[in-house]
């Protein structure tokens, strides 16, 4: 008895000692990283940015209504709280594959009554303690649990992307609206312009001095202006009830808020964009791609696990006796201690048919981590170009507008003095009009390009972040 418990205690040991072993690789699946981007420009500034940056770079656009209206999205949010209720699920999980690397110890008390063929009855009372354990030795066990971690560390990486999502929306439903005001207005003042066109018209016509057509003209010129009017109306107030929903409102709960027409944010003159290796590191959605190849990989190795032995150790420890009383007397002890070694001989195949699925499933995880990598490099690329020409945009229709401007103050001027027709006015009031809306949204534009190029260079979070996230307990998540 004493020889078996040393092997027994032995082969324990060496079966802990082989499930501590097993760890999560954290190698990183290779893939093609340009040294710099394609797109250069002045304001365009290759230099490593801090993640505290990044992370709140909405600050920078020095809007204090923005900045609440982020910030009662990232608690409210249905999409937040989602995410952030799967990840509670992935942790619940994680603790579940974690237990079963653990001992299962129970507790157990019984009396059965029982009669002999003579007609004696007795009771018999038991009491006592039972443990089973089924050791890791080739990483199985392990290999699940360590598959659950790198799950609960993509699902927290994939809230993160969540709430980098949802700043950036925001962000740009709430350029959307302040543009929408702009340009009403613009649309406003030149319909004002135009109501005062108009009437000259009609005195210069009740004059003798033109005819009828200018007037009617002039009259179909500012209908056609008033008909721009609902459709800017329609697109504020889209903006509204979805930057309303964002923060997890009713539509329409923002109206007092973001009523009174307030100007763009001011895009910054120049940006600081990082390498390509450096976003790669920052974008979350990147990162859970990189974490759920790992999880695949896991998997892999649990599968192969399932090719050798597996161990299993049971016992128990009790006190058997006819009477309660009896219960606890060294005669009544009763304690026993199993080991058990199961290998499969013969499956028809399924073992090696699982590893190879399993093994199709990590190719496509890490083909899904080259496409987030390639994906982000776009994303990047595609929002430096934009910000590089929506600048060169934005100064062009500025100087389109002061040019419209001067020729339509001399267009009026002109037609009052009766040098020129009234078709030089229409045209100018209708270039005028056209040329201060496209610099209202040339200004949207670039600043659409900001928020896109922080978003795509993975502002909204940090790895700091994703750390104090992972150490919040379910009543803590939004």
């Amino acid at each position: 008895m004493t020889r078996l418990r040393k092997r027994l205690i032995l082969l324990i040991t060496l079966a802990s000692l082989a499930g501590c072993a097993q760890t999560l690789r954290r190698d990183t699946p290779e893939s093609a990283t340009p040294t710099d981007w394609v797109t250069t420009d002045p304001a365009i500034r290759t230099v490593s940015t801090a993640p505290e940056t990044l992370s709140s770079w909405w600050s920078q656009l020095n809007d204090r209504l923005l900045d609440q209206l982020i910030a009662e999205a990232l608690k409210t949010a249905p999409d937040v709280r989602s995410a952030s209720a799967k990840l509670r699920q992935a942790r619940a999980s994680l603790d579940l594959a974690q237990a079963n690397l653990l001992p299962s110890i129970g507790a157990s008390a019984s009396a059965k009554r029982s009669k002999s063929g003579t007609g004696d009855a007795q009771t018999v009372y038991a009491a006592g303690f039972d443990a089973s354990w089924e050791p890791s030795i080739f990483g199985g066990l392990s290999d699940a649990a360590n598959a659950a971690q790198a799950d609960a560390e993509a699902t927290a990486a994939t809230l993160e992307s969540t709430r980098a999502s949802l700043a950036a929306e925001v962000a740009l439903n709430y350029i959307t609206l302040r543009t929408s005001q702009r340009r009403l207005a613009i649309a406003r003042d030149n319909l004002a312009s135009q109501a005062e066109t108009l009437q000259i018209t009609e005195w210069r016509s009740a004059a003798g001095l033109v005819g009828v057509l200018d007037v009617d003209q002039a009259s179909t010129n500012l209908e056609q202006s008033k008909a721009t009017i609902p459709s800017l109306e329609d697109g504020r107030a889209q903006a509204e009830h979805h930057l309303a929903v964002l923060t997890g409102q009713a539509p329409g709960a923002l109206r007092e808020r973001l009523a009174a027409a307030q100007p763009l944010p001011k895009a910054p003159d120049s940006v600081a964009v990082g390498i390509p290796a450096d976003t790669l590191r920052q974008r979350p959605d990147v990162h859970a791609a990189e974490l759920k190849v790992q999880a695949e990989r896991a998997r892999a190795a649990q599968s192969e696990a399932e090719r050798y032995p597996s161990l299993s150790l049971s016992g128990s420890f009790g006190w058997q006796a006819l009477s309660v009383a009896g219960l606890g007397g060294g005669g009544s002890l009763a304690r026993s201690l199993a080991a058990s070694l199961a290998q499969t001989l013969f499956d028809g195949g399924r073992i090696r048919s699982r590893i190879a699925a399993q093994n199709a499933v990590e190719e496509q995880a890490v083909i899904a981590y080259e496409k987030a990598v390639l994906t982000a490099l776009e994303d990047v690329e595609n929002a430096l170009s934009a910000y590089a020409t929506g600048r060169a945009r934005v100064e062009a229709r500025q100087k389109a507008a002061a040019s419209a401007l001067r020729a339509n103050t001399l267009a009026r001027l002109q037609y009052q003095a009766g040098t020129v027709d009234f078709q030089k006015v229409l045209d100018t009031d209708r270039t005028r009009l056209s040329a201060e809306d496209g610099v209202a949204s040339a200004d949207a534009d670039v600043l659409t390009a900001v928020v896109q190029l922080y978003k795509a260079l993975g502002g909204g979070w940090t790895h700091d972040d994703e750390t104090r996230t992972n150490d919040k307990t379910g009543s803590d998540a939004p």
